[in-house]
């Protein structure tokens, strides 16, 4: 199946994901020492990072006029909205920004190629790391879902203050909504 417009989706016709209990272990969680490759030619140490950073993590952005990767990937519950929840953080960057984010960071299991013409597509003003090797995935024991044979993280965003996971967004629904969470949250929680 073709897959649409990927920005508009009415989130009444898509199933909600469930709190699964898959991400009460990260609070509090120190971010292992990895590097990731990010979509600006960098390698991204996120246990390094000084200040806040704002992590968000979707199972895999999809591109216009290509074929779904499964036919029922609208009813995998947390499947669909990787586009609008990306340009979401697109759209508030500067408002994350001031309101403390020193870092901000989409994360997902693609390859750092198609990442790189997303961001581009999508102009982007924050870089995307690849976990295509499930490093990071493994190491904090991520949610994940598998869909096609391949692992694939569920949505989620953590806020991690110098390397430490202080807060976790699990799950996130409707994903066009998390980056205004994530923004509501940071102002009531200054650094």
């Amino acid at each position: 199946m073709a897959q649409p417009n990927l920005l508009e989706v009415d989130w009444s016709k898509i199933p909600a994901p469930t709190d699964d209990g898959a991400a009460k272990h990260l609070k509090g969680k120190r971010v292992p020492s990895l590097s990731l490759l990010a979509t600006d030619d960098t390698a991204v140490d996120l246990s390094m990072l000084i200040g806040r950073t704002v992590v968000f993590a979707y199972p895999r952005t999809g591109e216009p006029g290509k074929i779904s990767l499964v036919d029922d990937w609208d009813m995998i519950p947390g499947a669909r909205g990787c586009t609008p929840q990306t340009c979401s953080f697109r759209d508030l960057f500067a408002e994350l920004k001031a309101a403390g984010a020193k870092y901000v960071f989409g994360l997902s299991t693609q390859d750092n190629v198609y990442q790189t013409e997303m961001a581009s597509r999508l102009h982007l003003p924050f870089p995307v790391l690849s976990d295509e090797k499930l490093a990071l995935s493994r190491a904090l024991n991520l949610p994940t879902m598998e869909v096609a044979g391949l692992t694939l993280i569920k949505r989620l965003a953590l806020i991690v203050d110098d390397g430490v996971i202080t807060h976790v967004f699990y799950p996130v629904f409707p994903p066009d909504r998390n980056a205004g969470d994530v923004l509501a949250w940071l102002q009531d929680n200054p650094v």
